[in-house]
């Protein structure tokens, strides 16, 4: 047991049995009308038709190209502007309390007037997706410059380093983690974003194809897109952003710091 315990795939996977049998056995058990609540094995056959037909390689391409663009679009906005944010008192002054008033209004409260400004277009839905983004990240770039040691940056003046020097040997490695932290909770905010706009007002993706099965009444693909969003954003978490936050922690000494404490 102990052994299986310390097995990644196994601590990974088993929680997800219980959930699975229990999905089943209430299928089985028709708790719910079938026409409502369908099993796995019914999923896994409409995954696999959804596949052959490519259907759901389609939805899916379409969904992880808004969610890249809009990905791309907000770190180019958000990393800088957290910065300016971050090192300016005049910025901070007269930026801050837009930035708590913006991060506060949730991202489909805009979609009505987005589709007014741009239709149903990827513009729209990049334009969630990064407005998702943007003010969580810049808002963890001013919290992690707030945390760089004042003593470091007093030691790197007194040797002799310029602002500019300051900013990119002290500043910037210090707020790495931070950074980490700010991409990966943006993403997922910018994941959950782009769902909900594929369903309000995609004409494709995954989102979309959920909506779509719910309009003509068929649950089975609603499944299908649940399971898939799940699985996509646990294969990215685990494999790409929980390493990388990870390792930028690592790098700059915290968990180091932490374990000689204890």
């Amino acid at each position: 047991m102990g052994r299986l315990g310390r097995n990644r795939l196994v601590r990974t996977l088993g929680p997800f049995v219980p959930v699975v049998v229990l999905w089943w056995i209430v299928a089985e058990m028709e708790v719910f009308p079938p026409a409502f609540f369908v099993g796995p094995d019914a999923v896994i056959d409409e995954f696999s038709e959804m596949i052959r037909k490519g259907i759901l390689p389609a939805y899916l391409s379409d969904s992880m190209t808004r969610l890249w663009t809009g990905v791309v679009f907000g770190l180019l906005i958000g990393i800088p502007a957290g910065f300016i944010v971050a090192m300016s008192f005049w910025a901070r002054r007269l930026t801050w309390p837009l930035l708590l008033f913006f991060q506060a209004i949730a991202d489909i409260a805009w979609l009505p007037i987005v589709i007014v400004w741009f239709g149903f277009s990827l513009t729209a839905v990049t334009f969630v997706i990064v407005y998702t983004i943007v003010f969580p990240l810049m808002i963890s770039i001013v919290a992690g410059v707030e945390q760089v040691p004042r003593d470091v940056v007093r030691a790197a003046r007194s040797l002799g380093a310029g602002r500019f020097r300051v900013f990119t040997d002290v500043i910037v490695p210090g707020a790495l983690p931070a950074v980490a932290t700010g991409i990966r909770t943006g993403l997922g905010y910018g994941w959950r974003a782009l769902i909900a706009a594929e369903i309000i007002i995609g004409t494709s993706g995954i989102g979309f194809m959920m909506f779509d099965a719910r309009r003509a009444g068929e649950v089975t693909p609603v499944f299908v897109g649940m399971i898939v969003l799940g699985v996509l954003w646990f294969a990215l978490d685990a494999l790409v952003l929980a390493p990388f936050e990870r390792s930028t922690v690592e790098r700059w000494g915290m968990v180091r710091t932490a374990e000689v404490a204890r």
